[in-house]
């Protein structure tokens, strides 16, 4: 295996002006300017709608199709692509079989696209919702290995806490749900394009990714790997494009029955987006160019040195060995403190406050020595000032 290499500072790719500290990838991440001259160029393909012809339907999205599923150790075969991670939770809701004598895991705190689904599902079948409680000592894997039992017929989980960067161990969690027989769905929203993933080691049944985060990609689309077992499900619509023969236009009304290879059945309506689809091309040859594990040790880097000077201020993280590289979450003993999002904000220094006692700092590769002192100097004064 080749050791990663550290990425010098990519400021120069993103419009971040250098007056601007901005530390919350996990909310929104800044264009590449690849991706948003991408984006230019698909729109202005609409303004001459006579140039756009049957492959532009189809070719775009099996290129995008590829670049993720190499991302995550897939075939393209096993990719649905979806406008947002509640649309591929409900492919995974509408396609596990779920009694009401079973349990569905998920975690305490769990972000609401990968819950709201599943408790309404186990409303309507009088099965049981379990969440996994926030573990003392963060070990989030003990946790949701406690939970599952005989009774669980699905574990919806994230590879990454959204409130601080706690880490599950998903190959673990994996092969205890195969030992009892439960599907494995994930949304990986806050860790695909930063934490590297392989499905063929986890082997997930359904795996849910948005590109507006890590992917460094618009919003409004991802992506939805879905395990050859499952790709003969059903789709949450039919749409023409899903089917058979699809891509000869003058034969639309030839209706089929079957469908496109794959998990392709699954993809949304409207799928051939002149627009979105070339930012998100875009973005991902990107991140191909970096390598993923290269990704992660650099930012890593970046959020162990803030850990470590905010720790003299007595602000706590999630241990290093149980939190996403990318990702952290400052804990504050006495909570945070009153206006600290907005005092930051004043000085262009951008993080999340999540829950009452946490502030989520999640840098990129834009990020520079600079802004994290920016970052330091606000908390300290913050700390202080109390």
């Amino acid at each position: 295996m080749i050791a990663p290499v550290v990425i010098p500072c990519q400021r120069h790719l993103f419009d971040v002006p250098d007056d601007i500290a901005y530390l919350n990838c996990a909310y929104f991440s800044p264009f590449l300017r690849s991706v948003t001259e991408a984006g230019i160029a698909g729109v202005h393909r609409r303004d001459h709608p006579w140039e756009i012809v049957t492959r532009h339907f189809f070719e775009e999205a099996e290129e995008a199709r590829r670049l993720f599923a190499t991302l995550i150790g897939a075939n393209a075969d096993d990719i649905a692509i979806i406008p947002a991670t509640s649309y591929g939770i409900a492919i995974a809701v509408e396609n596990i079989p779920l009694r009401r004598d079973q349990r569905v895991v998920v975690l305490e705190d769990q972000f609401p696209s990968n819950y709201y689904g599943w408790l309404e599902q186990c409303r309507r079948v009088g099965a049981t919702l379990v969440s996994a409680p926030r573990p003392a000592d963060d070990d989030w894997t003990g946790s949701v290995l406690r939970t599952i039992d005989e009774r669980t017929a699905v574990v919806a989980v994230p590879h990454v806490h959204w409130t601080d960067g706690g880490l599950l161990d998903l190959v673990a969690i994996g092969a205890r749900c195969r030992a009892v027989g439960a599907a494995l769905v994930i949304d990986v929203a806050q860790s695909i394009g930063a934490l590297p993933i392989d499905v063929g080691t986890i082997q997930p049944d359904f795996l849910v990714a948005a590109c507006y985060k890590w992917m460094l990609g618009p919003y409004n689309l991802g992506f939805c790997y879905i395990a050859p077992h499952r790709q003969e499900g059903r789709p949450l619509e039919e749409n023409w494009i899903a089917r058979e023969g699809s891509d000869q236009l003058s034969n639309l009304l030839d209706y089929q029955d079957g469908y496109l290879p794959g998990a392709r059945r699954f993809d949304l309506g409207q799928r051939g987006n002149f627009h979105l689809l070339p930012m998100v091309i875009a973005a991902l040859k990107q991140l191909h160019a970096w390598g993923v594990p290269n990704i992660q040790a650099t930012i890593r880097l970046r959020t162990d040195r803030i850990a470590e000077r905010a720790a003299a201020f007595q602000i706590r993280a999630v241990p290093r060995e149980r939190r996403a590289g990318h990702y952290l979450g400052l804990r504050f003993s006495g909570g945070v403190p009153d206006g600290l999002a907005e005092r930051l904000a004043r000085e262009k220094v951008y993080v999340s406050v999540r829950g009452r006692d946490a502030v989520r700092v999640t840098p990129h590769l834009w990020v520079n020595d600079r802004d994290e002192d920016r970052f330091i100097a606000v908390l300290e004064q913050a700390v202080k000032g109390r």
